[in-house]
């Protein structure tokens, strides 16, 4: 699909999307953004696109010296994890609710935690880049610091909303391992805690929407930011390691003999400083995966829908981006009304998880169809392997 340009006050807005089908609210906000005077080039809006607090999810936004958190999200750091491994399906237990339930017994779910620091268990490696990312919690901005202990107990764990745990089969009949996830609540406590700070600023204040205030390069607040930002990152990426490590550890116990590929891993709420048309900008990917040439990335479709592992293709109009998944298309008040727990077991035939109403707001038609939303970005990205989940767990 070729994207399409719209008029935004400062740069124009392209959208890998049809204008018509982006709800009014949503393309209020892309406005808003596009009016800020840091704004470079023009906004990236990808095919998941729909409403989120100061900027949409699905956008891409590079700016000049300055970073506004709400541009990243309230989830620092959220992202994706998949690993292929040599099983195939035909070794597959019969009992799939026994393997799901043995997975939820490692990695906590919604708003539970583990009793002690999980990581201390893990493998040596991986237990001491953990811990030297914690040794750094007392560099944070003081309004975190009682979160410490919480934050060390929720690392290798899953969080609710969204985010989820899959098993997922490939077209080869080969099993992966996926997971959707972010940085917990510390992530949300330090998002939380700078957009309140962007917005007392003097020179936010005449802006548009106050959710879009930004930090200014070389200013004190700026690099307070990026400290506690690139930490948070670094604490979600870890979070899905010590996951799949646990995760590993259900799937050795179950199948005896085993082998896993690398880790795929990408954020997609998170800032990076890129070069992009000539320039050095500061790229916000808010639901949306850096998609360079040749590089590895995922985006999952809802329950019951396909999922995909795709490569990059660098497009340089979308600042080398791709959609982070299908997108909801009903806001989660509106999907609990929608639905009755008969659709959602509708919905989620074939699949093992959760069918009760604690999950209706994620049924799958609470979301976009992901094959049209994959479609739409053809010239971002080039699927490589097809996955269908079989087991599903939600927060």
């Amino acid at each position: 699909m070729q994207s399409t340009l719209i008029n935004g006050a400062q740069v124009p807005i392209r959208l890998w999307a049809n204008p018509h089908e982006v709800e009014p609210a949503a393309l209020k906000q892309l406005k808003a953004v596009a009016s800020l005077p840091w704004v470079a080039h023009h906004v990236a809006v990808m095919p998941d696109v729909h409403v989120g607090k100061g900027a949409t999810v699905g956008s891409v936004i590079a700016l000049r010296d300055a970073v506004a958190p709400a541009a990243v999200g309230v989830d620092i750091g959220c992202g994706m994890a998949a690993v292929r491994t040599d099983i195939d399906a035909a070794r597959l237990p019969d009992d799939l609710r026994r393997l799901r339930l043995a997975i939820e017994a490692r990695v906590p779910v919604g708003r539970a935690h583990h009793a002690d620091p999980a990581w201390e268990q893990a493998s040596g490696e991986l237990s001491e880049r953990t811990a030297a990312l914690m040794r750094r919690f007392a560099e944070l901005d003081r309004s975190v610091q009682r979160w410490a202990g919480r934050a060390s107990r929720q690392l290798g764990s899953l969080g609710g909303g969204n985010h989820f745990i899959e098993l997922c089969l490939d077209t080869t009949d080969k099993l992966w391992l996926m997971l959707h996830s972010g940085s917990r609540h510390i992530g949300a406590a330090l998002a939380e805690h700078h957009m309140l700070l962007a917005r007392r600023l003097n020179h936010n204040q005449a802006l548009e929407d106050p959710d879009l205030a930004v930090f200014l390069s070389g200013t004190p607040q700026f690099e307070a930011y990026r400290r506690d930002l690139y930490w948070a990152q670094a604490y979600a990426a870890l979070n899905r390691e010590l996951m799949l490590e646990r995760i590993k550890s259900v799937i050795k116990k179950t199948f005896k003999r085993v082998s896993f590929e690398p880790a795929i891993s990408c954020h997609h709420n998170y800032v990076a400083e890129e070069h992009h048309f000539g320039e050095d900008l500061l790229v916000t990917r808010k639901g949306a995966i850096r998609a360079g040439l040749g590089e590895l990335g995922i985006i999952p479709g809802s329950m019951g829908a396909r999922s995909f592992i795709v490569r990059g293709l660098g497009n340089p109009l979308s600042f080398e981006s791709a959609s982070h998944g299908a997108g909801r298309r009903m806001s989660r008040t509106e999907a609990r009304k929608a639905f009755s727990v008969g659709d959602l077991q509708r919905q989620t035939a074939g699949v093992e998880c959760r069918k009760d109403r604690g999950v209706l707001d994620e049924a799958p038609k609470a979301y976009k169809n992901i094959e049209q939303v994959m479609a739409a970005q053809s010239d971002l990205v080039e699927v490589i392997t097809e996955l269908k989940q079989i087991i599903c767990i939600k927060g």
